[in-house]
């Protein structure tokens, strides 16, 4: 695995670029003819007019249900260069970070809304993340990502990227995590000991990870904003305060 440092690269019949890091980032490739490459639902920005694009349940309904669960959209859209070769720029719905990540054939774990794009021939599956992500309310799930391409991750925030040491031990809140590598070992426990400790701490569920391998953490939480900015909008009931719009 190879994180780009230059934030940009190429791979088959590709050429990329991340512009604008790491607050608007927006990723810019240059397909070759008949070069394909999958993404997200909704995360094209642009695209040259040649460039095809098809919308698809990868794996068929079952698959769908499974991303659908895990917080994706149960559609992936393919874009390919049609008769020449053609651009496409992408970017995440909420202001943040993109990663380009080279996979050589190893195993790597993405959170569910951190996944943008990749090589057509990635293999994407959602995996169970644990009975304790249910009370997280972070995801029931993560996305296993493997193969030889080009992967694309989004972050809310910047991204810091964490290299772990044979044998260290290092926690990180899991509304803060975005990619990890597959051979790394975790566990998810509460932030501190006992409940009302962990309670009164203002953190939830933590991932405890043991190196060696690389995660990519995000500097924001898109949950924590929602819960800072939740008083200043009306209550589904009209009452309380907050501001009333339209009056």
């Amino acid at each position: 695995m190879q994180i780009d440092q230059d934030s940009r690269g190429q791979g088959r019949g590709y050429q990329y670029q991340v512009l604008h890091q790491p607050s608007f980032s927006l990723a810019v490739l240059q397909l070759q003819a008949e070069q394909a490459i999958q993404a997200e639902s909704g995360a094209m920005v642009s695209m040259s007019a040649n460039v095809e694009l098809q919308s698809q349940m990868k794996g068929g309904i079952f698959g769908a249900i499974k991303r659908a669960a895990g917080g994706e959209s149960a559609f992936l859209s393919t874009f390919t260069a049609r008769g020449g070769p053609g651009e496409l720029t992408l970017a995440p719905g909420a202001p943040g970070d993109i990663a380009a990540i080279e996979l050589t054939g190893q195993p790597f774990f993405v959170q569910s809304s951190s996944y943008l794009a990749g090589d057509a021939s990635l293999s994407i599956d959602t995996k169970w993340g644990g009975a304790k992500s249910f009370f997280s309310g972070e995801g029931l799930f993560v996305l296993h990502v493997q193969g030889q391409g080009l992967l694309l991750v989004s972050s809310f925030g910047a991204i810091y990227r964490k290299q772990l040491r044979p044998g260290e031990r290092y926690v990180v809140d899991t509304g803060h995590l975005v990619a990890w590598e597959g051979s790394m070992q975790y566990t998810l426990r509460k932030a501190a000991a006992g409940f009302f400790r962990s309670l009164m701490s203002g953190e939830g569920i933590v991932a405890e990870f043991s190196g060696p391998g690389e995660l990519l953490i995000q500097t924001r939480n898109l949950a924590a904003l929602a819960g800072l900015l939740k008083p200043f909008f009306p209550s589904q009931g009209g009452g309380g305060g907050g501001f009333n719009f339209g009056s």
